[in-house]
This record gives structure tokens, C-alpha cells and sequence, in this order.
């Protein structure tokens, strides 16, 4: 079997969140299973320049934007098993960042007709391509418009991916004709049309042969009023195509028995000393009180409310009052940002903001920290709270999305669980529940016994890309 995978970024060469991380990590999972799988990403100004030294130019290919005709040179890199491919332009992709742009609407236009055009110029047929999050959206549209009309084309299936259905990609409906080429049709008998314009998550959405998304529960708020962005009547309308496999991280990457960046490595036979250093020189290094015996809550998230930081900061200084630490670490919203600065000013022996990101500090957090705190209005999957039970943090958090599938709240009659939950999104309801994780860290037989069951939580890709390659065997 052969699987595009077409995205906005793809881990090693550059991401900003999960989607990211799903690109580099899935489709080397799935060569391991047989799959001819595949990626084609934008090729940004700000690869990773250390690889982006090591691209191979394959050759080039004029590509219409509209009545434009638009320059697109492949680059080619294989890593781990998968083959990676970059397509080049400087008009569009030559600026720092990857979204965010005003004409991310022709950018992306570009990037989809590109995807499309370049299987044909190196003579790739896959089975599948797998699209994922609004940038690609429209890749099933031409396909099922256009490009199916081909004999190269005709038996290709997409499945669409929905990693976040807050961001939809909409644009003036003028862009129909401006870049693609068509009619108003599209947007006239409602495929497209959203907001009195165009969506290009819409898109995804009703012309893909499959959707998915990244966790089960995601599956069921995402058709509520609630979570559903507005889309809930069309994703209703096309339940039977919808599919929820959870994320797995990259146990490659996040491993404390050979992480590079950590100050000491461990296991699930000595994660007691190997967590104790990583605290204490962890304190040392950001310059708060040194105690092996003071909690550490650990942050490492986008600051925006989303991410739950308004319960955070509404009832934080209750939280600090009590003998606990707090690490922070990430950007976003600037009210967020200087309120967390503030903290640490008024809290210096217990407080660390860290207002930029540093992945090998990130790594640190993990490993030093006793609890993450994890919060959200809404996830997805959510990666931190995987990240944080691989290296025996014990996650917080709030029962929605993936959080709610992969963290198991403790139970104190049983002993049973990898972390702490609350339901509704509400801060008394987060105060009491990180009160109770502070007063059952005090009992350390209990406490490690968590910290075993956290480490004994699989969350590796292998198990969901056997799901996935389950449902791509559906065609």
C-alpha cells in the first residue's frame, strides 16, 4: 500500500505544535508495518537548517495559481525510512513562520494544485493521500472536481485529518475563480461556503472519502454545538465517514533512559533518583528554592485560553499559598505571558517563567516535574499529558478529548490510575483537584505507585498505526 502524507509542517523539518509531531512520527511507523509511506510538505524559509543542507533537488514544474503560472522545484530527503519531500517556493514560502499571512489563502491554493501536480511529475500513484488540517482541505475538492476526470488519478481515496477544528481556513469565495479556476458552484449549493465565504476545512470535510480525527472523544464533542466550531451540522451529516484514533508520541524521541537533554537518565527500575536529580538541578538551573521534598507543577503549553489559562490564572495564587513550585514554559496571548512574569517576580523561591520555548528545557520539565498540569477548554489529543506520563509526571487534567481517553483519573480505594481529572471547566473544580494531587504526593507509597502506572502507559505510535492502517484497508 502507498500513503501521501501532505501537511503544513512535519517534524524534524519544522512544526509548531501536534500536527507536527503526526507527520514525522506516523508514517515511520507504518513503513515499519510495509507502507510505502510518504510526506510533502511546503518547503519554508525556516527549515531545519542543518537538514534543509541535506535536501536533494529533484527537479522543477510550473504549477497554475488561477491565470498565474506559479515556479515549483521538488526537494527530496530521506529520513528513518520515509521519504520526505519539500516543494519550493520563494513568492510564497520564503518568509519567516509558516501561517498567518494574508494571502494564506493563494499560498495554500498553490501548495494543494502543487501536491497534485508533483505525484504526476515523479511518477508517484499512492493509494491513499492522507490531508491534514485546513491547508490541505482542498486537495480532496480538485481531486473530486478535477483531477479523478485523469486516468493517473482515478483510483486515489483521501482521507481527511482534523487536528483542530478552531482553525478553518475560510477566505473570500472570489478565490474559486481568482485561484482555482472554477465556478461559484462550489460555494452556491454549499460544499464550501462558510462565513459568505469559503472554507478550506469545509472542503476537506465534504469531499473526502474518510475523516479523522486525533482521539475518540474529540469524535463526539466536535458534533455538539458545543465544540463544533459551526461545522457540527456537517460533520453530523457525514458521521458515518467519521473515525477517531488517538495520537501517539514519538517513543524515540521522548525517552528518559537516553534522553540527551535531561541532567539525569532513568527507567521505571530507578526513576526515583534519576526524578530527584533532574529536581533538583532543574532548581538550581532556574533559580528557585532547592528541595527535593517541594512538589513541582510543570507547564509547557501555547499560552492562550484554549490551553485552560484562564482557570490557571484565576486561582493561582490560592494554588501558590500552599508548599508547591511552579514551572512555566511556552508563549501566546501577552496578557497570559506578563501574568506569569508577575508571578514570578511576586513568587521568586517558588515560581519560573520561561516566556520563549526551548525544546531541551521542555524535555528538563518533564523529567523534574511531579505533576503537569494540563487544563484545556478543549484538546484534541494532546501530546504534553503523553509526553508527561512517559517520563513520570503525573498529568492534571481536564476530561475532554484526548485527555479524557488517556488519562485514567486515581481512584484512592482502588489505587488505580495515571493522573488526576476534573470534568467541567471550572476553577474551583481545578483547585480541588490539584489539592488533592498535592496532599496524595505526600504519601510516597502512593505517589510512586502512580508514577509506575504512568510509565506503564503505552502511548507509542505501533498500536495507532495499525488502526490506521486499518482504516485505510476500508477502500
Amino acid at each position: 500500500m502507498k500513503v501521501l502524507y501532505v501537511g503544513g509542517e512535519a517534524n524534524p523539518f519544522i512544526k509548531s505544535g501536534g500536527l507536527g509531531d503526526v507527520l514525522g512520527a506516523l508514517p515511520k511507523e507504518l513503513v515499519k508495518n510495509g507502507v510505502d509511506a510518504r510526506v510533502v510538505i511546503p518547503k519554508y524559509k525556516n527549515i531545519n537548517k542543518e537538514l534543509n543542507n541535506k535536501l536533494k533537488f529533484i527537479k522543477w514544474f510550473m504549477v497554475k495559481v488561477g491565470w498565474r503560472n506559479q515556479y515549483c522545484g521538488i526537494f527530496e530527503y530521506d529520513y528513518e525510512g520515509v521519504k520526505y519531500y519539500l516543494l519550493d517556493n520563494e513568492y510564497y514560502f520564503g518568509r519567516e513562520g509558516m501561517y498567518g499571512y494574508v494571502d494564506d489563502g493563494e499560498r495554500f491554493a498553490f501548495f494543494t494544485r502543487a501536491v497534485l501536480e508533483f505525484m504526476k511529475e515523479i511518477d508517484y500513484q499512492p493509494d491513499v493521500i492522507h490531508c491534514n488540517d485546513w491547508h490541505t482541505g482542498m486537495i480532496p475538492v480538485l481531486l473530486k472536481l478535477e483531477y479523478s476526470r485523469h486516468l493517473f488519478y482515478c483510483n486515489m481515496k483521501t482521507v481527511f485529518s482534523i487536528h483542530n477544528l478552531k482553525f478553518q481556513g475560510t477566505f473570500d469565495k472570489n478565490i474559486l475563480t481568482e485561484l482555482f479556476g472554477y465556478d461559484l458552484e462550489p460555494y452556491y449549493n454549499g460544499s464550501l461556503a462558510f462565513d459568505d465565504g469559503i472554507s478550506f476545512m469545509k472542503g476537506g470535510i465534504m469531499y473526502s472519502d474518510i475523516i479523522s480525527t486525533v482521539s475518540n472523544s474529540y469524535v463526539d464533542e466536535i458534533k455538539s454545538v458545543e465544540y463544533g466550531e459551526r461545522m457540527d451540522s456537517i460533520l453530523n451529516e457525514r458521521a458515518y465517514a467519521l473515525h477517531g484514533i488517538l495520537n501517539g508520541i514519538d517513543y524515540d524521541e521522548y525517552n528518559p533512559e537516553n534522553d540527551k537533554f535531561i541532567y539525569s537518565q532513568f527507567n521505571r527500575n530507578n526513576y526515583e533518583q534519576g526524578k530527584k536529580e533532574n529536581k533538583i538541578n532543574l532548581q538550581k538551573e532556574l533559580r528557585i528554592k532547592v528541595n527535593e521534598d517541594i512538589p513541582i507543577i510543570g507547564i509547557v503549553s501555547r499560552l492562550t485560553s484554549q490551553k485552560g489559562l484562564d482557570l490557571i490564572v484565576s486561582m493561582i495564587d490560592r494554588i501558590l499559598q500552599r508548599d508547591v513550585q511552579l514551572i512555566i514554559l511556552g508563549t501566546g496571548d501577552h496578557h497570559f505571558e506578563e501574568h506569569f512574569k508577575n508571578l514570578q517576580y511576586r513568587y521568586r523561591e517558588k515560581v519560573s517563567a520561561n516566556i520563549f520555548f526551548d525544546d531541551s528545557l521542555a524535555h528538563k520539565i518533564y523529567a523534574a516535574s511531579d505533576m503537569f498540569l494540563m487544563p484545556s477548554l478543549f484538546e484534541p489529543c494532546g501530546l504534553g499529558q503523553l509526553i508527561a506520563l512517559r517520563y513520570g509526571s503525573i498529568p492534571i487534567v481536564r476530561e475532554t478529548g484526548g485527555l479524557k481517553d488517556t488519562i485514567s483519573a486515581f481512584n484512592k480505594y482502588t489505587g488505580k490510575g495515571n493522573g488526576f481529572s476534573f470534568k467541567n471547566y471550572n476553577a474551583y473544580e481545578m483547585v480541588n483537584i490539584i489539592e488533592e494531587a498535592l496532599d496524595t504526593f505526600k504519601n510516597k507509597d502512593v505517589w510512586n505507585s502512580i508514577i509506575k502506572q504512568a510509565l506503564d502507559s503505552n502511548n507509542s505510535w505501533e498500536k495507532s498505526a495499525k488502526d490506521y492502517l486499518k482504516l485505510y484497508e476500508r477502500f
